[in-house]
């Protein structure tokens, strides 16, 4: 398994007001952190080590980095990078070779080891592959990514440069080969500096699709909805933290109550994400309370 790293440094603009209140990547999905989550999958497909890069929160951050009873190594960026910029100045962190990465407002069920696989095999081949995308498959012309037959990238964003046989959704969670590393630069994006950039130079970008759900945990409707696909995951209806209370007038449905939160009123509660030690009062539908207050996720949020 690779080296990993976790693209977590953003300032979570989408997600505002929830990361005026907590970092991003330490906002809770079920029973954890989203960073929770991607270190489980990582850690539980062998990566050797894992580097997080901070900026906002940084200290919530350096906090939970040391109560993780596994390594997990910070990248500290004072001034914002870019998700380039960020793996250029983690190359001491993460070692030689290519590395697994993971962008910290993505949740998936992602297949590493297939992914880490399918990278070895294209880089391979006689046009070696330099960097292997995690691809949600859509019609052509759909999505962020085209693919041509062979599943070779060929659009990225609305850069074109062959024939496309299925448009597709980038997860956000790729491969990066050591070749492609030596270009990165001190500041700069993955996609738009460097990815693009090589496709125009003609090299060879590899995909591999993924047909389950996937999550972008950046926006408070996908927060909402990876909420509450972690419920479903449970077959459960709803899920109540340890410490919690609600009171006996309170009907819960789709909801989660985290630690130590307190559920008041009457009616039923919708579709809600209670924070641990938030406070809510019934009825509620499509909410996300925190300790400083209620958040109304509209459809279109």
């Amino acid at each position: 398994m690779l080296s990993a790293m976790v693209l977590a440094a953003g300032l979570g603009t989408r997600l505002r007001p929830l990361t005026e209140q907590r970092a991003k990547p330490l906002v809770p999905v079920g029973d954890r952190p989203i960073l929770g989550h991607i270190l489980d999958s990582l850690w539980g497909a062998g990566a050797p080590r894992v580097v997080v890069n901070t900026h906002h929160r940084a200290r919530e951050l350096e906090s939970y980095a040391a109560a993780q009873r596994t390594e997990m190594l910070l990248s500290s960026e004072p001034e914002l990078l870019g998700t380039a910029g960020g793996l250029a100045q983690a190359r001491d962190l993460l070692g030689a070779g290519d590395v697994l990465v993971w962008n910290a407002d993505i949740l998936a069920d992602a297949d590493l080891d297939a992914l880490v696989a399918a990278h070895a095999e294209g880089a391979a081949m006689t046009a070696p592959a330099q960097a292997t995308l995690l691809v949600q498959p859509l019609a052509r012309g759909e999505g962020s990514v085209g693919c041509d037959a062979g599943g070779s990238i060929v659009r990225l964003r609305r850069e074109a440069v062959g024939a496309e046989a299925h448009g597709g959704e980038f997860l956000g969670i790729h491969v990066l080969g050591e070749s492609l590393r030596r270009t990165l630069p001190t500041r700069g994006c993955l996609v738009g500096d460097v990815y693009i950039p090589a496709l125009k130079r003609g090299a060879r970008l590899g995909s591999l699709l993924h047909r389950g759900a996937f999550f972008d945990v950046g926006t408070l409707r996908g927060y909402l909805q990876a909420n509450l696909a972690w419920l479903a995951a449970r077959s459960a209806r709803h899920w109540t933290a340890q410490g919690a209370s609600v009171a006996p007038g309170v009907v819960l449905e789709e909801c989660l109550v985290g630690e130590g939160a307190t559920v008041r009123g009457a009616g039923r509660l919708v579709r809600c994400v209670v924070w641990p030690g938030a406070s809510a009062t019934g009825p509620l539908v499509d909410s996300i309370v925190t300790p400083e207050g209620v958040v109304t996720v509209s459809p279109r949020a």
